[in-house]
Protein backbone atom coordinates (compact mmCIF):
# COMPACT_ATOMS: atom_id res chain seq x y z
CA UNK A 1 0.00 0.00 0.00
CA UNK A 2 1.35 3.45 -0.62
CA UNK A 3 0.63 6.26 2.04
CA UNK A 4 -0.20 9.20 0.73
CA UNK A 5 1.03 11.81 3.16
CA UNK A 6 0.35 16.19 2.34
CA UNK A 7 4.03 16.60 2.22
CA UNK A 8 4.50 14.26 -0.86
CA UNK A 9 0.87 14.62 -2.38
CA UNK A 10 0.87 16.95 -5.49
CA UNK A 11 -0.86 19.99 -5.41
CA UNK A 12 -3.65 19.33 -7.11
CA UNK A 13 -4.06 16.30 -5.00
CA UNK A 14 -3.70 17.99 -1.90
CA UNK A 15 -6.08 20.79 -2.74
CA UNK A 16 -9.11 17.99 -3.54
CA UNK A 17 -8.38 16.78 0.26
CA UNK A 18 -10.00 19.88 2.16
CA UNK A 19 -13.66 20.85 2.95
CA UNK A 20 -12.69 23.68 1.03
CA UNK A 21 -12.67 22.37 -2.00
CA UNK A 22 -15.77 20.67 -1.40
CA UNK A 23 -17.95 23.69 -0.53
CA UNK A 24 -16.48 25.80 -3.36
CA UNK A 25 -16.95 22.79 -6.08
CA UNK A 26 -20.50 21.69 -4.91
CA UNK A 27 -21.10 25.46 -4.63
CA UNK A 28 -20.36 26.35 -8.07
CA UNK A 29 -22.71 23.30 -9.51
CA UNK A 30 -25.15 25.02 -7.37
CA UNK A 31 -24.75 28.24 -9.30
CA UNK A 32 -25.19 26.03 -12.40
CA UNK A 33 -28.44 24.82 -11.58
CA UNK A 34 -29.80 27.42 -10.45
CA UNK A 35 -29.87 29.30 -13.96
CA UNK A 36 -30.92 26.01 -15.36
CA UNK A 37 -27.08 25.44 -16.31
CA UNK A 38 -26.92 21.22 -15.19
CA UNK A 39 -28.19 18.21 -17.10
CA UNK A 40 -29.95 16.27 -14.47
CA UNK A 41 -31.38 18.66 -11.99
CA UNK A 42 -32.99 21.95 -11.82
CA UNK A 43 -33.21 24.10 -8.67
CA UNK A 44 -36.12 26.46 -7.82
CA UNK A 45 -34.82 28.46 -4.78
CA UNK A 46 -38.63 29.83 -4.24
CA UNK A 47 -38.99 26.36 -2.56
CA UNK A 48 -36.04 26.64 -0.31
CA UNK A 49 -38.09 28.10 2.85
CA UNK A 50 -40.49 25.04 3.13
CA UNK A 51 -37.14 22.90 3.27
CA UNK A 52 -36.03 25.19 5.97
CA UNK A 53 -39.29 25.50 7.65
CA UNK A 54 -39.87 21.73 7.66
CA UNK A 55 -35.79 21.57 9.51
CA UNK A 56 -36.82 24.60 11.94
CA UNK A 57 -39.92 22.22 12.84
CA UNK A 58 -37.78 19.59 13.30
CA UNK A 59 -35.77 21.17 15.26
CA UNK A 60 -38.02 22.53 17.77
CA UNK A 61 -39.94 19.47 17.96
CA UNK A 62 -36.71 17.39 18.58
CA UNK A 63 -34.90 20.03 20.80
CA UNK A 64 -37.72 22.50 22.53
CA UNK A 65 -34.52 25.19 23.67
CA UNK A 66 -32.70 25.42 20.79
CA UNK A 67 -29.98 23.63 22.53
CA UNK A 68 -28.95 21.67 20.09
CA UNK A 69 -25.75 18.70 20.33
CA UNK A 70 -23.83 18.31 17.23
CA UNK A 71 -24.41 15.89 14.52
CA UNK A 72 -22.21 12.69 15.61
CA UNK A 73 -22.31 9.18 15.72
CA UNK A 74 -22.81 9.70 19.73
CA UNK A 75 -26.31 10.41 19.12
CA UNK A 76 -26.96 6.61 17.77
CA UNK A 77 -25.56 4.94 21.24
CA UNK A 78 -28.13 6.83 23.27
CA UNK A 79 -31.91 5.49 23.92
CA UNK A 80 -34.65 6.63 25.94
CA UNK A 81 -32.09 8.70 27.93
CA UNK A 82 -29.75 5.55 28.27
CA UNK A 83 -26.12 6.72 26.84
CA UNK A 84 -24.66 2.87 26.82
CA UNK A 85 -21.67 4.23 25.48
CA UNK A 86 -21.15 6.41 28.61
CA UNK A 87 -22.69 3.11 30.58
CA UNK A 88 -19.97 1.08 29.10
CA UNK A 89 -17.01 3.02 29.30
CA UNK A 90 -18.04 3.84 33.08
CA UNK A 91 -18.43 0.37 33.68
CA UNK A 92 -14.64 -0.54 32.22
CA UNK A 93 -13.29 2.28 34.29
CA UNK A 94 -12.45 4.31 31.21
CA UNK A 95 -11.63 8.32 31.91
CA UNK A 96 -9.05 10.81 30.39
CA UNK A 97 -7.04 10.10 27.80
CA UNK A 98 -7.84 6.09 27.96
CA UNK A 99 -11.59 7.04 27.03
CA UNK A 100 -10.95 9.43 24.72
CA UNK A 101 -8.89 7.07 22.10
CA UNK A 102 -11.06 4.42 22.86
CA UNK A 103 -14.42 6.52 22.04
CA UNK A 104 -12.18 7.43 18.89
CA UNK A 105 -11.82 4.56 18.08
CA UNK A 106 -15.20 3.18 18.70
CA UNK A 107 -16.32 5.87 16.22
CA UNK A 108 -13.85 5.31 13.43
CA UNK A 109 -15.22 2.41 13.50
CA UNK A 110 -19.14 2.42 14.03
CA UNK A 111 -19.33 5.36 11.08
CA UNK A 112 -16.91 3.12 8.61
CA UNK A 113 -19.57 0.74 8.92
CA UNK A 114 -22.06 3.27 8.54
CA UNK A 115 -22.84 3.40 5.31
CA UNK A 116 -26.97 2.32 3.62
CA UNK A 117 -27.93 -0.86 5.54
CA UNK A 118 -30.96 -1.29 2.89
CA UNK A 119 -34.68 -2.04 3.69
CA UNK A 120 -34.84 -5.15 5.25
CA UNK A 121 -32.15 -5.36 7.82
CA UNK A 122 -32.62 -5.01 11.34
CA UNK A 123 -30.71 -4.90 14.71
CA UNK A 124 -31.98 -6.98 17.53
CA UNK A 125 -30.10 -6.14 20.56
CA UNK A 126 -30.59 -8.84 23.54
CA UNK A 127 -29.02 -6.56 26.05
CA UNK A 128 -32.22 -4.02 25.80
CA UNK A 129 -34.24 -5.79 23.74
CA UNK A 130 -34.22 -2.73 21.46
CA UNK A 131 -34.85 -3.43 17.29
CA UNK A 132 -33.52 -1.02 14.46
CA UNK A 133 -32.57 -1.29 10.77
CA UNK A 134 -30.58 1.74 9.28
CA UNK A 135 -28.30 3.87 10.60
CA UNK A 136 -28.99 3.41 14.34
CA UNK A 137 -29.32 -0.37 14.19
CA UNK A 138 -25.65 -0.06 12.11
CA UNK A 139 -24.64 2.44 15.41
CA UNK A 140 -26.27 0.08 18.29
CA UNK A 141 -24.37 -3.06 16.05
CA UNK A 142 -21.06 -1.76 15.98
CA UNK A 143 -21.41 -0.68 19.75
CA UNK A 144 -22.00 -4.37 20.33
CA UNK A 145 -18.94 -5.60 17.66
CA UNK A 146 -16.44 -3.02 20.04
CA UNK A 147 -18.11 -4.33 23.06
CA UNK A 148 -17.51 -7.98 21.86
CA UNK A 149 -13.53 -7.60 21.87
CA UNK A 150 -13.32 -8.33 18.25
CA UNK A 151 -11.48 -5.36 17.27
CA UNK A 152 -8.74 -5.75 20.11
CA UNK A 153 -6.18 -8.40 19.95
CA UNK A 154 -5.73 -8.35 23.83
CA UNK A 155 -8.74 -10.10 25.48
CA UNK A 156 -7.58 -8.03 28.54
CA UNK A 157 -8.11 -5.02 26.93
CA UNK A 158 -11.76 -5.71 24.78
CA UNK A 159 -12.78 -1.76 24.43
CA UNK A 160 -10.28 -1.14 21.80
CA UNK A 161 -9.94 -1.28 18.01
CA UNK A 162 -6.11 -2.19 17.01
CA UNK A 163 -4.72 -3.18 13.25
CA UNK A 164 -3.99 -6.30 13.86
CA UNK A 165 -7.71 -7.61 15.26
CA UNK A 166 -8.58 -5.20 12.21
CA UNK A 167 -6.40 -7.23 9.56
CA UNK A 168 -7.69 -10.24 11.00
CA UNK A 169 -11.90 -9.68 10.46
CA UNK A 170 -13.24 -11.51 7.93
CA UNK A 171 -16.36 -11.21 6.65
CA UNK A 172 -18.19 -14.21 8.41
CA UNK A 173 -17.65 -13.05 11.67
CA UNK A 174 -19.08 -9.25 11.35
CA UNK A 175 -21.99 -10.82 9.08
CA UNK A 176 -22.42 -13.04 12.38
CA UNK A 177 -22.10 -9.58 15.12
CA UNK A 178 -24.25 -7.83 12.56
CA UNK A 179 -27.09 -10.57 12.30
CA UNK A 180 -27.04 -10.67 9.06
CA UNK A 181 -27.57 -13.66 6.78
CA UNK A 182 -29.93 -14.60 4.00
CA UNK A 183 -33.34 -13.74 6.47
CA UNK A 184 -32.04 -10.54 7.43
CA UNK A 185 -29.86 -9.22 4.44
CA UNK A 186 -27.45 -6.15 5.08
CA UNK A 187 -25.74 -5.08 2.11
CA UNK A 188 -22.68 -4.82 1.28
CA UNK A 189 -21.17 -6.99 4.65
CA UNK A 190 -17.62 -7.99 2.48
CA UNK A 191 -17.10 -4.42 1.51
CA UNK A 192 -17.42 -3.49 5.18
CA UNK A 193 -14.96 -5.90 6.38
CA UNK A 194 -13.24 -4.86 3.54
CA UNK A 195 -12.89 -1.27 4.49
CA UNK A 196 -11.93 -2.28 8.42
CA UNK A 197 -9.30 -4.71 7.17
CA UNK A 198 -7.60 -1.62 5.01
CA UNK A 199 -8.48 0.16 7.95
CA UNK A 200 -5.63 -1.71 9.73
CA UNK A 201 -3.36 -1.79 6.82
CA UNK A 202 -3.49 1.95 6.58
CA UNK A 203 -2.77 2.57 10.22
CA UNK A 204 0.56 0.53 10.04
CA UNK A 205 1.40 2.41 7.18
CA UNK A 206 1.39 5.66 9.48
CA UNK A 207 3.20 4.40 12.55
CA UNK A 208 4.01 8.40 13.42
CA UNK A 209 0.27 8.83 13.66
CA UNK A 210 -1.42 5.85 15.10
CA UNK A 211 1.23 3.90 17.19
CA UNK A 212 1.72 4.70 20.77
CA UNK A 213 3.13 2.45 23.27
CA UNK A 214 3.40 -0.14 21.04
CA UNK A 215 0.05 -0.54 20.02
CA UNK A 216 -1.82 0.85 16.49
CA UNK A 217 -5.28 2.38 17.02
CA UNK A 218 -7.24 4.95 14.83
CA UNK A 219 -7.69 6.88 18.69
CA UNK A 220 -4.71 7.26 18.63
CA UNK A 221 -4.80 10.47 16.02
CA UNK A 222 -6.75 12.36 18.60
CA UNK A 223 -3.58 12.42 20.82
CA UNK A 224 -1.85 14.04 18.31
CA UNK A 225 -4.10 16.57 17.08
CA UNK A 226 -4.61 17.32 21.21
CA UNK A 227 -1.56 18.37 21.14
CA UNK A 228 -1.98 21.57 19.58
CA UNK A 229 -4.23 23.02 22.42
CA UNK A 230 -6.69 24.09 19.94
CA UNK A 231 -7.93 22.49 16.77
CA UNK A 232 -10.11 23.64 13.86
CA UNK A 233 -12.47 21.08 12.53
CA UNK A 234 -11.31 21.51 9.36
CA UNK A 235 -7.98 20.25 10.67
CA UNK A 236 -9.42 16.99 11.91
CA UNK A 237 -11.30 16.23 8.54
CA UNK A 238 -7.88 16.77 6.96
CA UNK A 239 -5.76 14.80 9.20
CA UNK A 240 -8.45 11.97 8.30
CA UNK A 241 -7.70 12.57 4.69
CA UNK A 242 -4.07 13.03 4.90
CA UNK A 243 -3.65 9.31 6.67
CA UNK A 244 -7.18 7.09 5.59
CA UNK A 245 -7.90 7.70 2.10
CA UNK A 246 -5.92 4.67 1.18
CA UNK A 247 -8.60 2.89 2.70
CA UNK A 248 -11.26 3.93 0.33
CA UNK A 249 -12.21 1.72 -2.93
CA UNK A 250 -11.47 4.91 -5.00
CA UNK A 251 -11.78 4.63 -8.90
CA UNK A 252 -10.83 7.98 -9.33
CA UNK A 253 -6.74 8.98 -9.24
CA UNK A 254 -4.53 11.58 -9.43
CA UNK A 255 -0.76 11.11 -9.08
CA UNK A 256 -1.62 7.27 -8.13
CA UNK A 257 -3.14 8.28 -5.29
CA UNK A 258 -6.42 7.45 -3.98
CA UNK A 259 -9.22 10.17 -3.58
CA UNK A 260 -11.82 8.91 -1.78
CA UNK A 261 -15.33 10.04 -1.98
CA UNK A 262 -15.09 12.20 -5.16
CA UNK A 263 -16.94 11.87 -7.81
CA UNK A 264 -16.42 13.18 -11.89
CA UNK A 265 -19.18 16.06 -13.16
CA UNK A 266 -18.41 17.70 -16.90
CA UNK A 267 -20.24 21.07 -16.13
CA UNK A 268 -17.29 21.72 -13.20
CA UNK A 269 -14.43 22.84 -15.63
CA UNK A 270 -10.97 23.50 -14.48
CA UNK A 271 -7.96 24.04 -16.62
CA UNK A 272 -5.68 21.29 -14.40
CA UNK A 273 -5.52 17.76 -13.74
CA UNK A 274 -8.83 18.10 -11.49
CA UNK A 275 -10.96 19.07 -14.07
CA UNK A 276 -14.46 17.61 -13.82
CA UNK A 277 -13.83 16.66 -10.08
CA UNK A 278 -16.05 17.04 -7.42
CA UNK A 279 -15.20 15.76 -3.51
CA UNK A 280 -17.92 15.33 -0.92
CA UNK A 281 -15.49 13.01 1.83
CA UNK A 282 -19.24 11.96 2.71
CA UNK A 283 -18.08 9.60 5.29
CA UNK A 284 -14.92 11.19 6.35
CA UNK A 285 -16.88 14.36 7.39
CA UNK A 286 -19.25 12.11 9.11
CA UNK A 287 -16.00 10.67 11.13
CA UNK A 288 -15.12 14.32 11.10
CA UNK A 289 -17.90 15.38 12.99
CA UNK A 290 -18.34 12.37 15.14
CA UNK A 291 -14.68 13.13 16.80
CA UNK A 292 -15.24 16.53 17.83
CA UNK A 293 -16.11 15.49 21.38
CA UNK A 294 -13.80 12.89 21.80
CA UNK A 295 -11.32 15.85 21.72
CA UNK A 296 -13.52 17.62 23.87
CA UNK A 297 -13.72 14.94 26.83
CA UNK A 298 -9.59 15.68 26.27
CA UNK A 299 -10.05 19.19 27.15
CA UNK A 300 -8.81 20.40 23.49
CA UNK A 301 -10.70 23.51 21.97
CA UNK A 302 -12.27 22.65 18.63
CA UNK A 303 -13.25 25.27 16.64
CA UNK A 304 -14.52 27.01 13.17
CA UNK A 305 -16.85 24.31 13.79
CA UNK A 306 -18.87 25.48 9.87
CA UNK A 307 -15.14 24.86 8.27
CA UNK A 308 -16.80 21.38 7.44
CA UNK A 309 -19.68 21.03 5.10
CA UNK A 310 -23.15 19.34 5.07
CA UNK A 311 -23.05 15.95 4.09
CA UNK A 312 -23.79 14.34 0.88
CA UNK A 313 -26.11 11.33 2.01
CA UNK A 314 -29.75 10.30 0.99
CA UNK A 315 -31.51 12.07 3.22
CA UNK A 316 -30.42 15.81 3.68
CA UNK A 317 -30.28 15.33 -0.17
CA UNK A 318 -33.87 13.56 -0.26
CA UNK A 319 -35.59 16.73 1.72
CA UNK A 320 -34.27 19.14 -1.14
CA UNK A 321 -36.20 16.64 -4.00
CA UNK A 322 -39.11 16.04 -2.06
CA UNK A 323 -39.28 19.62 -0.96
CA UNK A 324 -39.45 20.19 -4.56
CA UNK A 325 -36.32 22.55 -4.54
CA UNK A 326 -34.75 19.80 -6.54
CA UNK A 327 -36.16 18.57 -9.30
CA UNK A 328 -35.13 16.19 -12.24
CA UNK A 329 -35.64 17.13 -15.94
CA UNK A 330 -36.63 13.73 -17.16
CA UNK A 331 -38.78 12.55 -13.65
CA UNK A 332 -38.44 9.05 -15.05
CA UNK A 333 -35.23 8.56 -13.50
CA UNK A 334 -36.34 8.39 -10.39
CA UNK A 335 -38.07 4.59 -11.13
CA UNK A 336 -34.20 3.37 -11.93
CA UNK A 337 -31.41 2.58 -9.51
CA UNK A 338 -28.03 4.45 -10.40
CA UNK A 339 -24.37 3.94 -9.50
CA UNK A 340 -23.07 6.39 -6.67
CA UNK A 341 -20.31 7.23 -9.20
CA UNK A 342 -23.25 8.08 -11.70
CA UNK A 343 -22.84 12.47 -12.89
CA UNK A 344 -26.45 11.90 -12.11
CA UNK A 345 -25.49 10.84 -7.98
CA UNK A 346 -23.14 13.45 -8.28
CA UNK A 347 -24.47 16.13 -9.18
CA UNK A 348 -27.44 15.46 -6.43
CA UNK A 349 -24.94 14.96 -4.01
CA UNK A 350 -23.11 18.34 -4.85
CA UNK A 351 -26.46 20.29 -4.65
CA UNK A 352 -27.13 18.89 -1.77
CA UNK A 353 -23.99 19.95 0.14
CA UNK A 354 -24.39 23.51 -1.14
CA UNK A 355 -28.36 23.74 -0.40
CA UNK A 356 -27.35 22.85 3.44
CA UNK A 357 -25.41 25.83 3.82
CA UNK A 358 -28.25 27.72 2.77
CA UNK A 359 -30.84 26.14 5.07
CA UNK A 360 -28.66 26.30 7.50
CA UNK A 361 -28.79 30.19 6.96
CA UNK A 362 -32.51 30.43 6.90
CA UNK A 363 -32.83 28.50 9.79
CA UNK A 364 -30.40 30.35 11.65
CA UNK A 365 -32.53 33.57 11.12
CA UNK A 366 -36.12 31.53 11.80
CA UNK A 367 -35.00 30.25 14.83
CA UNK A 368 -32.41 33.18 15.93
CA UNK A 369 -29.73 31.48 17.07
CA UNK A 370 -26.09 31.16 15.38
CA UNK A 371 -26.64 27.03 15.39
CA UNK A 372 -23.36 25.80 13.56
CA UNK A 373 -23.85 23.98 10.80
CA UNK A 374 -23.57 20.52 12.81
CA UNK A 375 -26.21 20.92 14.72
CA UNK A 376 -28.68 21.94 12.21
CA UNK A 377 -27.80 18.94 10.31
CA UNK A 378 -28.51 16.91 14.00
CA UNK A 379 -31.51 19.32 14.61
CA UNK A 380 -32.32 19.07 11.53
CA UNK A 381 -31.78 18.21 7.98
CA UNK A 382 -31.81 14.42 8.33
CA UNK A 383 -34.65 13.56 10.15
CA UNK A 384 -36.63 16.59 8.37
CA UNK A 385 -35.55 14.05 5.29
CA UNK A 386 -36.57 11.04 6.89
CA UNK A 387 -39.71 12.59 7.65
CA UNK A 388 -40.89 13.70 4.12
CA UNK A 389 -39.72 10.79 2.94
CA UNK A 390 -42.26 8.50 5.15
CA UNK A 391 -44.92 11.21 4.26
CA UNK A 392 -44.61 10.70 0.87
CA UNK A 393 -43.43 7.03 0.01
CA UNK A 394 -44.38 3.13 2.31
CA UNK A 395 -41.18 2.41 4.70
CA UNK A 396 -39.91 6.08 4.17
CA UNK A 397 -36.95 5.06 0.85
CA UNK A 398 -34.72 8.22 -0.72
CA UNK A 399 -36.85 9.63 -3.87
CA UNK A 400 -34.17 7.77 -5.60
CA UNK A 401 -32.95 4.48 -6.09
CA UNK A 402 -29.07 3.87 -5.04
CA UNK A 403 -27.05 0.96 -6.22
CA UNK A 404 -25.10 1.59 -2.53
CA UNK A 405 -21.60 -0.46 -2.22
CA UNK A 406 -22.15 -0.01 1.48
CA UNK A 407 -18.93 2.77 1.15
CA UNK A 408 -20.29 5.79 0.47
CA UNK A 409 -23.99 6.20 1.47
Amino acid sequence: MTALSRADASPDVAALLTPEAVRTRCTELLEKAVSDGLPWFRVDLSRLPEAAARVEAEIRRNYPSLDVPFHSRWRHFAFDGNDLWAAMSESHGLSGAERTVAGADLAVVSVLLDAGAGPDWVYRDAATGIELGRSEGLALASLRLFESGALSSDAANPLRVDAAALKALDAATLADVMQAGPDNPLVGVEQRAGLLNRLGAAMEARPATFVRDGTVRPGHLLLQLSERGSVAARDILVALLENLTDIWPSPIRLDGAPLGDVGRHAALVRDDATNGLVPFHKLSQWMSYSLIEPLQWLGTEVTALDGLTGLAEYRNGGLFIDTGVVTLHDPSLASVPHEPTAELIVEWRALTVALLDRVAEAVRTACGRELPLASVLEGGTWSAGRRIAGELRPGGPPPLQIASDATVF
